[in-house]
């Protein structure tokens, strides 16, 4: 009876653990943080969309169990969504499903799709539950390269060439949470003639669609020709309209994998609170100039951040979308790996960033830096890094010496990525 359950078994220690830990262990002692370690909005929910959360759930029938795949009006308002900025037609009847955040639609339709032993491919370093998702339905993850090109495509090519049984589906993150990296039009026409080919199914994750800072928005899969055939895309209310603790999102596309997903969330939910889903049907159908705003607040904390860093002498990307910047470890300390790194920056300059190796071992050369703080709070983050890097800090940190913040760890840093990339 001591033995680990399996699934449990096949989970590592979760890698922001450890810098959470310290956090509060760093907070409990009064010391000032400031964190940017979880991609967590900070930015109240739109009045509208509120007030009509609190209308709707002044009439008690909205007290009642739900609907598990989404109110028609709500799904009728995703469809529209698609249709207004993607040109993307879809059937809210077959086509959608309301899900609670696009974390729980991943997961559940990997439940759905995938037996012990498949095998899905998966960017690495990417959001972990694109990846554990899968391990937790038995299934296997691939790596394949990050980035939207060619190299990427090659890989899904090796993959379905070299993988027994051959992959089942690919998972695409665009924008994409950690690194920021965001697709083209013309990436998603090859991938989809590739994944075609293959017969592989596409399962996009676009949940910060409407976080870009360039004129051009970025796109979605499901607007090239034939790839519903084989596609289901997630979306989330959480980023586009501050609305993360509210747990409302979308799957769209494939009528196949939209009935799986919907069968096995019959027997797991009811579906969000009534009142919930109303709001987020407002959100859709109504205004959108808080999203406007929410894109110019976002563009203002990445260029105070990126050019505050880059001043204190830590050269980072400026990111095109996301609400992330996705920092290579400073040479000095690139040998510390992303878990050490962090609770070092955590303890010398009081600031929480997420450890890159959270999103597979290939991201461990980095850290991820949320715009989740005000411009005050980010000024203050730039001071302690820049005193922490212009200052003699590598030593007497390593040796834990007065770091209070870094002692007490349960599992050292190759611990560590030796459990995640097993």
């Amino acid at each position: 009876m001591t033995e680990e359950f399996h699934r449990i078994r096949r989970l590592p220690p979760y890698v922001f653990a450890e810098v959470n830990a310290a956090k509060a262990k760093a907070r409990a002692a009064a010391e000032d943080i400031v964190d940017l370690g979880m991609g967590n909005p900070d930015s109240p929910t739109p009045p509208h969309i509120v007030a009509k959360l609190v209308e709707a759930v002044q009439d008690p029938r909205t007290h009642r169990y739900s609907m598990s795949k989404g109110i028609p009006g709500l799904r009728r308002a995703l469809a529209g969504y698609y249709d207004r900025r993607f040109g993307v037609k879809l059937d809210p009847e077959t086509e959608v499903v309301a899900t609670l955040g696009s974390k729980e639609g991943l997961a559940n339709l990997a439940q759905a799709i995938s037996s012990p032993g498949d095998t899905i491919l998966v960017p690495n370093p990417s959001y972990p539950i694109h990846q554990f998702g899968f391990i937790i339905a038995g299934a296997t993850a691939r790596s394949l390269p990050c980035t939207p090109d060619d190299e990427m495509l090659a890989a899904i090519d090796r993959a379905v060439k070299h993988s027994v049984p051959k992959p089942t589906a690919v998972i695409v993150n665009f924008p994409s949470n950690p690194t920021a990296h965001l697709a083209s039009i013309e990436f998603y026409r090859e991938l989809v003639k590739l994944c075609r080919r293959h017969e592989l199914f596409i399962l996009s994750d676009l949940a910060y669609a409407e976080l870009y800072f360039g004129e051009v928005p970025p796109p979605s899969v499901l607007e090239v020709e034939g790839a519903k055939d084989i596609t289901v895309e997630f979306t989330s209310m959480s980023k586009t309209y501050n609305m993360p603790g509210w747990r409302m999102g979308f799957a769209a596309g494939n009528p196949r994998l939209i009935a799986a997903l919907a069968r096995v969330k019959s027997y797991l939910d009811y579906g969000a609170f009534t009142p919930i889903q109303v709001a987020a049907t407002a959100a859709l159908n109504g205004p959108q100039d808080g999203v406007a705003e929410m894109r110019r607040l976002y563009r203002e904390r990445r260029d105070l951040l990126v050019k505050g860093l880059r001043q204190a002498g830590w050269e980072v990307p400026s990111p095109e979308g996301s609400m992330f910047v996705w920092a290579p470890i400073p040479e000095k300390f690139r040998h510390l790996g992303s878990v050490e790194f962090s609770k070092l920056l955590l303890a010398r300059a009081k600031v929480a960033v997420a450890p890159g190796l959270g999103f597979g071992e290939h991201g461990d050369g980095h850290v991820r830096i949320a715009l989740v703080e005000n411009n005050h709070r980010i000024r203050q983050a730039l001071r302690g890094i820049r005193s922490f890097l212009q200052g003699d800090n590598l030593a007497p940190a390593l040796q834990g010496s007065d770091t209070p913040a870094l002692q007490g760890s349960d599992t050292p840093a190759e611990a560590v990525k030796e459990s995640v990339t097993a």
